[in-house]
C-alpha cells in the first residue's frame, strides 16, 4: 500500500468511527507506529483531521455529511473504484465530478494525491462540480481550481439542480466526468434516484472529452427512477463483484469496463 492508499485508508476509518488510534493504524494498515504518526500528522496539516494524543478525530471536518454518506456498506469498494480513476487523472487535467458517494471518495483520493499537492504557478487541477461536500471538501487545497454549478441544493444528496447548473456547465469545457449513478444495467444504461441530477449529469458528460460511470458493483442490474438518456456513456469503472456475465453483456452492449484492483 502506497502513501495515497494509506491516506485514504486512514481517511475511511475515521469515516466510519469518527476517530482512530495510532494502535489501530498499526493493526489494520500494518504499518510501523512512526508511519501511523505522520501519515496522522500530515492529514492535520491538511485541515483533513484534528490530531489528539495517540489518535486523531473529524472533529475538524466543516460540514456534515446526509446519513447515507456515513453509512455505507460498500466504502472499500468506492475506495478501489476511487483510486482507478484518479489513476486515469493527469496532473493539470480539468474534471467534472456529480455529487455522491463514489465521487466523493474520488474526491477524497485527489484531496491527497502528492503530485497535486506540488507548489505550482498553475492549478494542478481544475475540478467542476454541482456537488458543494464536494467543493468544501477540496477548496482547501490551494493548488487546485474549484469551480461550483449554480442551483438549487437538493439537502438529501448535497448536490446543486435546476436550469442554473446547466446554464454554467454549458460555458466549460472538461477533460474528464466522472458520473455516478444508483442503477445500471447492461444495455439500458444508467439511472439516478432524482431527475434533477440526472439531468445535470448527463449535462456534464456532454461536457467531457471521456465521461466515465463509477458505480460499484451491487448498483449493477439495479434501476432507478431517472434516466440519462440524452448521453450514450459507453465506459464503467466498477469492482471485482462483478460477474463474468455482466462483463460480457456489457461488452456486448459497447461499454468498456474497468475493473478495479482489489486492495
Amino acid at each position: 500500500m502506497n502513501r495515497t492508499e494509506r491516506l485514504g485508508a486512514i481517511l475511511d476509518l475515521l469515516a466510519a468511527d469518527g476517530q482512530v488510534e495510532v494502535e489501530g493504524i498499526v493493526e489494520r494498515l500494518g504499518v510501523s507506529p512512526a508511519t501511523a504518526r505522520r501519515d496522522l500528522d500530515s492529514l492535520a496539516n491538511e485541515r483533513l483531521l484534528t490530531r489528539t494524543r495517540g489518535g486523531a478525530t473529524s472533529g475538524s471536518v466543516s460540514y456534515d455529511l446526509p446519513g447515507r454518506y456515513n453509512r455505507d456498506d460498500h466504502a472499500r469498494q468506492k475506495h478501489q473504484i476511487a483510486l482507478a480513476a484518479s489513476a486515469l487523472i493527469p496532473k493539470g487535467a480539468v474534471i467534472g465530478l456529480c455529487g455522491g458517494t463514489t465521487s466523493t471518495a474520488l474526491a477524497q483520493v485527489l484531496s491527497t494525491r502528492e503530485d497535486l499537492m506540488v507548489q505550482s504557478n498553475r492549478p494542478t487541477l481544475t475540478v467542476v462540480t454541482n456537488a458543494i461536500n464536494i467543493a468544501a471538501q477540496l477548496a482547501i487545497r490551494p493548488n487546485l481550481k474549484i469551480m461550483v454549478t449554480g442551483g438549487i441544493v437538493n439537502p438529501r444528496s448535497y448536490e446543486l439542480v435546476g436550469p442554473y447548473a446547466d446554464s454554467i456547465l454549458q460555458k466549460v469545457a472538461l477533460d474528464f466526468a466522472f458520473i455516478g449513478v444508483n442503477g445500471i444495467e447492461p444495455g439500458a444504461g444508467p439511472t439516478i434516484n432524482d431527475e434533477g441530477e440526472a439531468s445535470v449529469n448527463s449535462r456534464m458528460a456532454r461536457r467531457a472529452s471521456e465521461a466515465y460511470l463509477l458505480a460499484d458493483s451491487s448498483k449493477i442490474g439495479k434501476r432507478a427512477f431517472a434516466t440519462m438518456d440524452d448521453h450514450r456513456f459507453d465506459r464503467l469503472i466498477t469492482d471485482g463483484g462483478i460477474t463474468a456475465e455482466q462483463l460480457a453483456a456489457f461488452g456486448d452492449a459497447g461499454t468498456e469496463v474497468i475493473v478495479a484492483p482489489d486492495i
